[in-house]
This record gives structure tokens, C-alpha cells and sequence, in this order.
């Protein structure tokens, strides 16, 4: 499956091809990532970035193998690096013929004189084991393969300065193992027909370029554990195998065959959805353990740098799991965060440390209900129903008499009311240091229509079970009733935020769009509309919405420059991709057109082939071109993608029934 291709006019422009980020992943937490130009940019970047406390503790132990190919007495490099005095050298990136994705899988091809030489790279799933393979497709003169593999042993959120360190780097069976210091998990790297050599020696002075636009120092050092040889002849393969398992698969065919049996599986389930979102959902799903539920699920909010969030999952498990055909996986998540919750809260995040969940979120639990309510339209699943019907009460029950935050039922309107000083708990959590760029205390717009759904949801619940849902049904008509208090006549819009200590927010931002998109909404028909067609008009862009109005006070319409910088821009007027969703899914409420709403869509599968390749980034920047920032791939992006466009097809479907 060949969906995404650049041909030497990307892959040789050095200034194009850097910008352009492959990924694939392992379903424990671990990736690999890099660049089309195999040039480091990011500290993220690497062969082998291991969870070692799945599906976080993730480690750079692999970070690049550097190639060079002899051939017609020619050494010809593979690959490019940039030093920290900004020179660069070599510049491999000329010799790319062609890059393009086999599924997933990125594929190089290079050209030089009459040869040609594929590379690809793929991960195990369900281990930390990476695979680089390659395969001399045209020679016809002896050809040999050279390459240093660079390793490190460090938190995949840092950069190394080696100083004095020395690991013990040894020659074993086919390869080397390497032991960066005695409490380290140690890691091979083997080859399944190349000559290993100990080298052990420190290269340093990598000059990321993305690392330092976002106002780090930018250098990095990695040890050269060893150098690999290898002869070949056309039609050849060798593979190269970065593992933490001192014992892996080291037939790279059977490896390969094993990982498109795996794609060829996700794709088969669902043949409606685009292929390449399917691929791009199944990088984000991950196995976490808990104490009830040892082969339990979650969802990495987006690589390279997020780990699983509470409110990223709910917000992603119906696109990434349920449009997709994964019933099993959706239900082991609900059953997973289930038994996180503690005082009517999920958590916001597992921190990558391994330390206590973090709880600081007021909406985690409340995209919780919708993503329930979801799963059970799809699968009727009365039996998990029952199952966290008890958890889900007692989190209303928290939310009516207060639980942490301030986050509690305002007697005088029925409405809910979250927050205090320094503390983010939307989803606008920009926080540095004790600044919270968007506190949103009060009464936030969005929290009150999820707040709203999920009190419909759960009388809909105790329907279901054959329990009362009175209690629900008057909690929530009178959240309804009080909901009028946040429509503005005169704008024609709702406020953002009630009742906070500096008084009603009338700034326009896209969250009152829930109050339209959620299968229950407080709006009446005409408000609908009205909200509908302000953010066409004032948020909508090619890439998803802005988070704030061009026109209003404080907008920033670049996101860049120092953490200072990008936290005061990111919920200021950046793009966030996965709005798109809730804009779709409130144009189809309001005019009932797919054809309209799927066209609002098409600009994101060019995204396909930016940033991210082969998936959809975080945010964009709020003015044109819009061009892609944060992460690279992005779950609720690809998530909300894919389920706005099933809900699309639903409605041609029932739009040619008629």
C-alpha cells in the first residue's frame, strides 16, 4: 500500500526534507522517528526510543545508524548530520532517489551511479525492537555497507553531554550488547549477516535545529558503540535489529512479513475509512497495565513527547477505536481508566516518572461519559454497562457535593463551576511555571454542554439498566434552563466562561462548540446556527479551528520561539487539528449536508504528506499558511478525523435511503 511519495525534489532539498518526520511505533509506548533526510533535528529523534515501564519510561538507546556504501571505488554517504558550529557534513540526503510509506513503513530508496539500495525501518509490535533493514534492488559491481551505530542512554525529554561517561560495550553473537551503566536495562544490536567491530567512542556536538527554535540549547552526544560491514549482491538483504531483548527475531523477512500481516489486519477491518488514518490510529493505542486489568489499554496523546492523558484518550477512543472496529481495545480502556478514578476525577496524566496520576483536569471525566455513550451505541454492551454504571454515579455524586479544584454543582443555577488560582483544568492548560495562560475559572462554556451530555447520558444509562433516571433527567433540564445564561444576543455567540473572578469572558473561542457537536446539546436550533456560522466565519481554517478570534485582545498568530513564547501562544490563536471534529459535527446538525462538511476535510489529506508524515500534527499556526507545529502526529487529530468522517457516510447513507 503506497499512498505517500516524494520524489528527489523533496528528498534532496535539504530544507524541505528535514521538515518532513517519519514514525513508527511498537504498541507498548516505544517508537522510532526521524527525518526523510536521516538528519537529527529533534532530541526525540531516534532508532529505538524504548518504554521500559510500558507505556512510559521512554529512553533514546538507539539514536541513528550512520551508513556509507562503497561502490566502483566510491564511498558514498547514507545519511547527513549537522554540527554544533552549523556546518553539515556529509550530505547523504543527495543520494535519496525516492521516500515514500509501505503502510507505515518508511521506505528509502537511494540511487548512486547504476545501483540502487532500499531501506526500511519497522517496529515489533508489542516490543522494543526495532528493525532497519537493506536491500540492494540494482549493482553491478561489488558493493559494500558500512555503519556506526550511534546509541545513548537517556530520558527521551533530554540532551546528553558525555563528559568522562564509558559504557561497557561488548561483542556477543551477531552483535554487540551494550551496558550504559550498571542499574541500565542493557540493549543490542545485532545483525542477522554484518561484521561487528567494538568502536566505543564519543561523537559530540549534534546541532538539532528544531530543539533549538524552541529555545533549547540544541546539542546532543552519542557514542559510536560500533561499526558493522557487510558485502552484498543484488538482490540481497541485510537487517539490523535494536532490541532491548537479548534474543530477538534476527530473519529480518519473517520480521517484515509479521508487521504487514499486523497493517494488512487493521486496514481489512474497516474498508469505508481512508487506509492511511487507520495506520495512523493504530501508532497511539498502547497497552497499560493496571491492577485489575493486567493486558489493559490506553492511548499516547501524540508523539514524540506526550504520554497517555486522560482527557486526549477520551476524546480519541471513538475515532481511533470504535470507527475503526476495535471494540475490544475501547473497552479495556474504559475498564482501564475506571480504576483511576478517584474523588469523581479521572487523571489527567501517568507522569512519564512513574510517579502518582495527576488529577488536574476537569474534563477528562466528562469526555469520559460521551466516550461510554459512544462505545455503547456501537457494541450495546449492557454487560460493561452495568459494570461502571457504580463508578460513573459516584462520579456525579462527587461533582454535586464538590470535589477537588472547586470543581462542583453551583446551587444558585445548577451549573458547573471549576477552579482556583494556578491551576489548569480545560483543555486550554497552557501552564509555565506558576503562569496559567488561560485560567478559565468559572464557568467554562464547554465543561457545562459536557456537563450537560453526560447527565443525559446517564439517565439514558439508567434507562438501559432498568434503573431510575429521574435524579439525571432534573440535574439536567435544570442545567439546560440555566445554559440560556451563556448565549449573547447582540454577538450572536455564547460566552466563554461565566461568573469568573474577572467576571463574564466574552472572548470567541471554538469550545462552545460542544454545545452543538455532543449528542446532547443545551442550544436551542436557532443558537445552533448562529454558533455554527460565527466560527466558520472567525475560527475556521484550512487545518482546524483557532483558539481564539484574529480580532480579539492577546491573539498570536505564529506559534514559536522560546517555551514562554509557545505557551502564551497555544491556546491564543494557534490551530488545534482535532476541532475540526466538533465543527463538522455541528455543520452536519445544523444544514445536514455531507457533502459540504466532507469538503472542510480534503485540506487535512494533504497534511498527510507534512510534519508527521503519514499522520496529522497537534496545532498550526493561528495565520497562513497554517503551516503544521507541535507534535507530529497527534491522537485526537487522526482520531476526530476519522470519526466526523464516518459520521459523514452515515448521513449519505441515510440521506439515500429516503
Amino acid at each position: 500500500m503506497t499512498t505517500i511519495s516524494f520524489g528527489r525534489n523533496i528528498c534532496n532539498d535539504l530544507s524541505i526534507a528535514e521538515t518532513k518526520e517519519w514514525l513508527v511505533t511498537n504498541g507498548i509506548g516505544g517508537y522510532a522517528s526521524g527525518t526523510v533526510a536521516n538528519l537529527l533535528t529533534r532530541r526525540y529523534h531516534g532508532l529505538l526510543v524504548a518504554a521500559l515501564k510500558p507505556p512510559l519510561g521512554r529512553t533514546l538507546l538507539a539514536a541513528k545508524l550512520d551508513e556509507m556504501v562503497t561502490y566502483q571505488k566510491n564511498h558514498i554517504p547514507l545519511f547527513a548530520n549537522r554540527w554544533a558550529a552549523g556546518a553539515m557534513d556529509p550530505h547523504g540526503y543527495c543520494n535519496i532517489e525516492r521516500f515514500y510509506l509501505e503502510g507505515a513503513v518508511p521506505v528509502w530508496v537511494f540511487a548512486f551511479a547504476d545501483a540502487l539500495l532500499e531501506k526500511r525501518i519497522w517496529m515489533q509490535p508489542g516490543a522494543n525492537t526495532t528493525y532497519v533493514s537493506y536491500r540492494l534492488i540494482r549493482a553491478t559491481s561489488p558493493f559494500e555497507l558500512n555503519v556506526k551505530a550511534l546509541v545513548n542512554y537517556r530520558d527521551f525529554h533530554g540532551e546528553t553531554q558525555s563528559g568522562d561517561w564509558r559504557m561497557d560495550v561488548r561483542k556477543v553473537a551477531h552483535g554487540l550488547s551494550i551496558h550504559a551503566f550498571e542499574q541500565a536495562v542493557p540493549f543490542y544490536i545485532f545483525s542477522d549477516r554484518a561484521k561487528a567491530e567494538i568502536v566505543n567512542k564519543w561523537y559530540r556536538g549534534f546541532s538539532l535545529k528544531i530543539e533549538q527554535y524552541r529555545g533549547f540549547t540544541g546539542l546532543d552526544d552519542h557514542l559510536n558503540a560500533g561499526e558493522f560491514s557487510a558485502s552484498l549482491t543484488t538482490g540481497e538483504t541485510v537487517t539490523f535489529i535494536l532490541s532491548t531483548d537479548a534474543s530477538p527475531n534476527l530473519d529480518g523477512t519473517s520480521a517484515y512479513a509479521e508487521r504487514q500481516t499486523y497493517e494488512n489486519g487493521l486496514t481489512a477491518r474497516t474498508t469505508d475509512l481512508p487506509p492511511q488514518l487507520v495506520l495512523a490510529a493504530d501508532q497511539f493505542i498502547v497497552k497499560r497495565a493496571a491492577p485489575d486489568q493486567p493486558n489493559g489499554r490506553s492511548i499516547i496523546a501524540g508523539y514524540p513527547w506526550f504520554g497517555d492523558w486522560g482527557r486526549d484518550t477520551m476524546i480519541s477512543l471513538p475515532g481511533l477505536t470504535l470507527t475503526t472496529g476495535r471494540h475490544d481495545e475501547a473497552r479495556s480502556i474504559l475498564k482501564t481508566f475506571a480504576q483511576y478514578a478517584n474523588q469523581g476525577m479521572l487523571p489527567n496524566r501517568f507522569p512519564d516518572e512513574g510517579e502518582a496520576p495527576e488529577y488536574n483536569t476537569v474534563d477528562a471525566t466528562l469526555w469520559y461519559f460521551e466516550s461510554i455513550r459512544a462505545y455503547y451505541q456501537e457494541t450495546g454492551d449492557n454487560e460493561l454497562l452495568k459494570e461502571l454504571f457504580p463508578v460513573l454515579k459516584e462520579i456525579i455524586d462527587w461533582h454535586e457535593r464538590g470535589t477537588r479544584y472547586q470543581i462542583h454543582v453551583d446551587p444558585a443555577d445548577g451549573l458547573l463551576y471549576a477552579g482556583e488560582d494556578g491551576v489548569q483544568l480545560t483543555w486550554m492548560d497552557a501552564k509555565l511555571g506558576n503562569w496559567v495562560v488561560t485560567p478559565r475559572i468559572g464557568k467554562p462554556v464547554e465543561i457545562n454542554a459536557l456537563w450537560y451530555n453526560a447527565l443525559r447520558s446517564m439517565a439514558e444509562f439508567a434507562r438501559a439498566l432498568d434503573q431510575t433516571p429521574s435524579h439525571y433527567d432534573d440535574l439536567a433540564e435544570r442545567t439546560r434552563i440555566s445554559f440560556s445564561r451563556f448565549w449573547d444576543e447582540k454577538t450572536g455567540y455564547c460566552y466563554d466562561v461565566l461568573d469568573s473572578p474577572q467576571g463574564d469572558d466574552l472572548a470567541l473561542r471554538p469550545n462552545q462548540l460542544l454545545a452543538v457537536s455532543l449528542r446532547y446539546g443545551p442550544l436551542n436550533g436557532e443558537q445552533q446556527k448562529s454558533v455554527v456560522d460565527v466560527c466558520a466565519r472567525r475560527l475556521l481554517t484550512s487545518h482546524g479551528l483557532r483558539s481564539l478570534a484574529p480580532e480579539e485582545p492577546g491573539y498570536i498568530g505564529h506559534y514559536g520561539g522560546s517555551p514562554h513564547e509557545r505557551d502564551g501562544a497555544y491556546h491564543q490563536g494557534t490551530v488545534w487539528g482535532w476541532l475540526i471534529g466538533p465543527f463538522v459535527s455541528a455543520h452536519l446538525r445544523v444544514y445536514k449536508d455531507p457533502r459540504v462538511a466532507r469538503s472542510f476535510l480534503e485540506p487535512f489529506f494533504d497534511q498527510l504528506s507534512e510534519h508527521g508524515v503519514g499522520s496529522i500534527s497537534e496545532i498550526f499556526d493561528g495565520d497562513a499558511p497554517f503551516s503544521p507545529r507541535g507534535c507530529i502526529a497527534q491522537a485526537w487529530s487522526v482520531a476526530e478525523l476519522l470519526r466526523v468522517w464516518r459520521e459523514i457516510a452515515l448521513l449519505e447513507s441515510s440521506l439515500d435511503t429516503l
